[in-house]
């Protein structure tokens, strides 16, 4: 747009980078897991993983074992894997189904699926002692759209408040804005583990930028218009927005076409976009027209970050004798390893002497937007 003659606009703020120490310090990282990672839900998996009484995921954070767990009564429950004798690690399986109860391997203290000590050997001549007052440690955790979240802090507490917050109050308008695509319906059909030597806020801001795409991403580059994001406006704890797909593409698979039904609730303008935000602190949700990816974000040090990317379809296109999804797993593959890859380096500048904050242009907005949101939490009280 053109300046009318004899006006000026007011001088853009120029907004900079992090410094170094806010990526490379251990003593940052380690506020950063205290304030932000466990301060926060946190999306840990799906209901789905969960089909019977007594299967069981394990999620490590934040200086925290969790096991999340389908109880008897069918309700999904959250402990810390701790056992309350003299502090032995439970589980050390990352998934799998307990046999009606869980057991200590030191000394058989053993658990219900609710967490209730129903057995502590050799306690019962100890004066005073009462089961009841030694269930295993609970985690606060709560389910959206399919999506299993958890909450380390003892109380998650909103200040203006004063009680405990629920995840609805950190997922704001999201439910309805999504609520087209009905994720509880859709079913896991592929999951790749990436270990990844960079800082989980790299992963993040790279997510939510695609000014890298011409350069990085050929193949994804033919699908989209690297500057056609149509973002929502600043959120506290989320940013995101939708981009519309070039002129014959149809989804994003390695050949741009779709070989699935279009999701069964989308109309209009949804069938025609691919939907990217962060939920903060550690969900990546991207959702297409025919399915939806997710990737967890398990932060495991200063320099390591390990990315769980899920694939999910509907059940009515998988259960078809001529249900195809390599397409869509072998694009967000090759493309996720791009991304790792130039995370990776971006990490080892950021590693080096020669690193000093850098300018934002206007285009990277949300992710000066994501630094503000971690400075705001690093610097709250302890």
């Amino acid at each position: 747009m053109k300046r009318a003659m004899g006006t000026s606009e007011a001088p853009r703020t120029l907004r900079t980078t992090l410094p170094a120490r806010a990526y490379t310090d251990g003593a940052w990282f380690a506020i950063e897991m205290d304030r932000v990672l466990a301060r926060m839900w946190l999306a840990a998996g799906r209901v789905d993983q969960l089909d019977r009484a007594g299967a069981f995921i394990r999620r490590d954070v934040a200086g925290a074992s969790v096991l999340i767990v389908r109880a008897g009564d069918g309700s999904i429950r959250a402990h810390h894997n701790v056992c309350r004798h003299r502090g032995t690690r439970l589980c050390v399986e990352e998934r799998g189904t307990f046999q009606g109860s869980i057991q200590c391997p030191y000394h058989a203290w053993t658990y219900g699926l609710d967490g209730r000590l129903l057995a502590a050997p050799q306690m019962d001549e100890v004066d005073g002692f009462d089961r009841s007052e030694f269930p295993l440690r609970q985690v606060a955790c709560e389910t959206w759209d399919g999506h299993i979240f958890i909450n380390l802090a003892d109380s998650p507490f909103d200040s203006a408040q004063g009680k405990p917050a629920p995840l609805a109050a950190q997922l704001g308008d999201l439910p309805s804005r999504f609520a087209p695509w009905a994720m509880q319906d859709l079913r896991l059909a592929h999951r790749i583990e990436y270990d990844v030597a960079t800082n989980w806020k790299l992963v993040v801001q790279n997510y939510n930028e695609c000014l890298h795409c011409p350069v990085i991403h050929p193949l994804l580059n033919r699908m989209h218009h690297y500057l056609g994001a149509e973002n929502v406006p600043p959120a506290e704890t989320y940013c995101g927005g939708a981009m519309g797909f070039k002129d014959g593409v149809e989804t994003l698979s390695t050949d741009g076409k779709r070989r699935r039904e279009f999701l069964p609730g989308l109309r209009g303008r949804d069938r025609e976009v691919v939907n990217y935000f962060a939920i903060y602190p550690n969900f990546l949700l991207t959702l297409h027209p025919d399915y939806m990816m997710t990737i967890t974000i398990w932060p495991r040090d200063c320099g390591r970050t390990t990315l769980v990317a899920e694939w999910h379809f509907h059940p009515d296109e998988m259960k078809k004798k001529d249900f195809v999804c390599a397409d869509a797993i072998d694009f967000w593959d090759r493309t996720n390893r791009e991304d790792w890859a130039i995370s990776e380096q971006s990490y080892l500048g950021i590693s080096s002497r020669g690193y000093q904050p850098g300018p934002y242009s206007e285009r990277e907005r949300q992710l000066w937007e994501f630094d503000q949101f971690v400075l705001a939490r690093v610097n709250q009280s302890p």
